[in-house]
């Protein structure tokens, strides 16, 4: 009787391992061994002896850091960098703050429409990144566009929003209106998980809606802001999408324009798989610094402000 009881215990707490053994296989299938596998060829490159022809010609061997150092020394990578800076100074504070205000106004007393208009807010976000990307960029050439048209009918100037500055502008546009539904719903969700009662109280004080949406409901939905904010930086890092469509339309985009369009030519381009994995390793090292960073601030100032709520 004891043996059996010892099993059947044995096996109520194995259970949830076997719960997890299928996503942890497939966690270490698809994305632990390809992250190591990457890590091992960012310190491996070719060797070519001779004329480069035939076998044992080409080897495989040991490069040391020596292609992290090419990397940060390349030109293109650091152009690529700054463009995604550029970029993101854009569309992290435009889409944000789009993202809050429709938030509050759908979570406003006199919103009508509300279910209509949540959808139709969020419903860009359903459009693949590479189906809107294609989209705007007809609508930003001059020949096509009926902006353009519209424009030229009105005897009004035509920019060109593919060439020079205004790209940065027409790239950012695209995100901006894809992703400012999904963080506009994830603020919201945020808001209606707020008390009615907190709401009630501030009104028998005698607050206006402003102050409701500036005092209270802003501070309360600061966590799903800074959520919002880390996933935003994630994306802008790691861009690809929109300036890759937009490349044949426009001679302003190059193959590396961005850190992750320099990482697809160098391995699909260039045949140098190992120069793109140590690229990549930098950019998932960048991004995983600037989100601990972030993090670690937005945590310690949640602490202080609490620390001093307690005190007064």
């Amino acid at each position: 009787m004891s043996s059996s009881t010892s099993r059947r215990s044995y096996g109520v707490k194995g259970a949830p391992y076997g719960f997890l053994l299928p996503a942890t296989v497939l966690f270490a299938l698809f994305f632990a061994l390809p992250i190591g596998y990457a890590v091992w060829l960012s310190f491996r490159k070719v060797r070519v002896s001779g004329l480069g022809l035939g076998s044992g010609a080409r080897k495989e061997v040991w490069a040391g850091f020596g292609n992290y150092t090419e990397a940060l020394q390349d030109s293109e990578l650091l152009h690529g960098a700054l463009h995604v800076l550029g970029y993101g100074c854009i569309v992290v504070p435009v889409m944000l703050g789009l993202a809050l205000l429709f938030a509050l106004m759908l979570d406003s007393e006199k919103v009508r429409l509300a279910p209509f208009t949540r959808l139709a807010i969020f419903l860009p976000y359903a459009v693949p990144g590479v189906v809107a990307a294609l989209l705007w960029g007809f609508l930003y050439l001059p020949d096509v566009s009926p902006f353009s048209f519209a424009l030229d009918k009105l005897g009004l100037p035509q920019p060109d929003l593919l060439d020079g500055g205004p790209l940065y502008l027409a790239l950012a546009n695209i995100a901006v209106w894809g992703g400012t539904g999904f963080n506009m719903i994830v603020i919201y969700t945020s808001l209606r998980s707020i008390p009615a009662e907190v709401y009630e109280a501030a009104k028998l004080d005698g607050a206006t809606p402003l102050q409701i949406a500036l005092r209270i409901k802003i501070p309360m939905v600061a966590p799903s802001l800074v959520l919002t904010f880390f996933f935003s930086i994630i994306a802008t890092l790691q861009v690809f999408n929109e300036p890759t469509t937009l490349k044949p339309l426009t001679n302003s985009v190059d193959t590396a324009w961005s850190p992750l369009m320099k990482v697809y030519q160098d391995a699909f381009g260039r045949n140098d798989i190992y120069a793109a994995a140590a690229e990549a390793t930098l950019i998932a090292l960048v991004t995983l610094l600037l989100s601990f960073g972030f993090l670690r601030a937005a945590n310690r100032r949640n602490k202080r402000d609490v620390s001093q709520g307690g005190v007064r």
